[in-house]
């Protein structure tokens, strides 16, 4: 019995270095390390197995190198965007625009997510809409098409836009496709055959070594971006699928936020593409002058102050727990919040009850269908500690809600793929856009309103109804939720 002994000296050992490992050189939050520590101590194996595919920390590598020219063109307008913002010399198309200064600075400083005044936003809250322009856009390029997505399926709608690639392909434009390894694991290589043999070209984000075994589970790109021509681009929550056109029986009607945007806001999406290209893909883009064309006036042009805010694992900083965090700190009257997935960091769960407890209408918007349960159970534990500062909370139940969108008074607004979740805010690789513009942030306050129509509201006296088998999977979920 002796090498059962040396065995569990053994395990004991491993994972006593584990720990100290997760302590003392991974750069992480105490709830995360927490919930390692627990996972690691009361399952020594498994826990080991589980660290490894997904307790890599990327907060200190360097992923991304930058062009030489586009890094001297961004560099040059965020040193004068910040030396402006400092001296109050920024001019502002909209005087309102001034009042979020700080808001500014906090994304120019620390995310190189310049300013520009000079956009036009498009609002597509249904996936059917949103596809068919974004079909048509496809059908009129001219020079490129750069397109990114977290979850692409191999039914019609993949195959249509797959179909409308390769035909632009073989007309000379230069096409790329850009998916995530683990949210398009289901992809085969015959879904590219005819794009590959028409001149386009594909990369996967962070490929598995292995074949079927991807190790970085965690550390995903979870962006959705499409640029056309450098004078359109898309972003948002919408993935490529027929779930996302509201065809899947188990979700119903899918109810996302995306947008359309055209101006020099385009730029910062097109560097943004072209960096996780040249990650992930052997063929880099050389940065060229046609991929950053001057933007055109269209009738859509509405001069809408906007911000590009990406965020990812590698970073210094968690930027959009900032960028929450600062939204929620200057509303004055009322914050709007929809997502899929509500697992807040602490401070941002103090954030929203100091709003709601300071008498501002704070109001959280949750699907009541759940496509992760251990993730909808923590939700409703998190939204429960809310409920008792006065926050208010509804559960979409017209089919899924998957909208990321927080609209503060009425006059900036937060879209894009950003969960209210530790994954989106600490784990995977992200983008929204920021709209400093009091018409854009009141479409979306009403489409808001429309969605509460088809709500049921949660009020406290009916949370605490809920069964000891549904608070216990809530105290469990809520244990493991920043790792969820």
């Amino acid at each position: 019995m002796d090498w059962i002994s040396h065995a569990l000296t053994f395990l004991f050992v491993i994972n006593i270095i584990l720990a100290i490992t997760v302590v003392f050189l991974e750069r992480r939050n105490v709830a995360a390390t927490w919930s390692w520590l627990m996972v690691l101590l009361f399952i020594p194996i498994l826990g080991f197995i589980l660290y490894v595919v997904f307790g890599q920390n990327l907060s200190r590598r360097k992923l991304y190198k930058w062009n030489r020219l586009m890094l001297e063109r961004v560099q040059t307008v965020i040193s004068e965007q910040r030396e402006q913002l400092m001296d109050g010399t920024l001019p502002y198309i909209d005087p309102m625009v001034s009042e979020y200064r700080d808001l500014i600075y906090l994304n120019v400083a620390t995310n190189d997510a310049f300013l520009t005044q000079d956009n036009g936003v498009h609002i597509f809250t249904d996936g059917v809409a949103k596809f068919s322009d974004l079909l048509m856009k496809i059908e009129a390029a001219e020079s490129h098409i750069h397109m990114q997505y977290y979850i692409v399926k191999n039914d019609s709608l993949g195959q249509k836009i797959m179909q409308a690639l390769t035909k632009k392909a073989e007309q000379g434009v230069s096409v790329k496709f850009l998916y995530d390894d683990i949210g398009s694991r289901s992809l085969k290589d015959a879904f590219f055959r005819d794009f590959l043999k028409a001149g386009g070209q594909k990369a996967a984000f962070f490929p598995s070594r292995i074949p079927y075994l991807n190790y970085r589970v965690n550390y995903r790109n979870h962006r959705k971006l499409v640029i056309i021509d450098g004078q359109i681009g898309y972003m948002g929550g919408f993935n490529i699928g027929n779930e996302y056109l509201g065809l899947d029986p188990k979700f119903g009607y899918w109810r996302d936020t995306h947008l359309r945007l055209t101006g020099s806001v385009v730029r910062a999406l097109q560097s943004r593409f072209i960096l996780d290209w040249n990650l992930a893909s052997s063929t880099m883009i050389e940065v060229d002058s046609h991929y950053f064309p001057e933007p055109k006036i269209s009738e859509e042009t509405s001069n809408v102050p906007m911000q590009i805010v990406a965020s990812g694992p590698n970073e210094a900083w968690p930027h959009f727990v900032y960028t929450f965090l600062k939204m929620i700190h200057m509303a004055k009257s009322r914050i709007l919040l929809q997502t899929p997935y509500f697992i807040p960091e602490e401070s941002m769960l103090n954030a929203l009850r100091i709003a709601a407890l300071s008498g501002i209408d704070v109001r959280i918007m949750i699907p009541e269908k759940a496509d992760h349960l251990f993730v909808h159970w923590a939700s409703l534990y998190y939204v429960g500690e809310l409920l008792r500062a006065g926050v208010k909370c509804y559960l979409y139940d017209q089919g899924f809600l998957h909208a990321k969108t927080i609209i503060v008074d009425g006059r900036v607004a937060s879209v894009g793929t950003a969960n209210f979740d530790i994954r989106s805010l600490r784990l995977n690789f992200e983008t929204n856009a920021l709209m400093y513009h009091a018409e854009t942030a009141k479409k979306l306050e009403n489409t808001f309103w429309k969605d509460m129509e088809g709500c049921m509201e949660l009020t406290l006296e009916e949370y605490d109804k809920r069964s000891l088998r549904i608070r216990f999977l809530e105290s469990v979920s809520k244990l493991i939720s920043p790792i969820l």
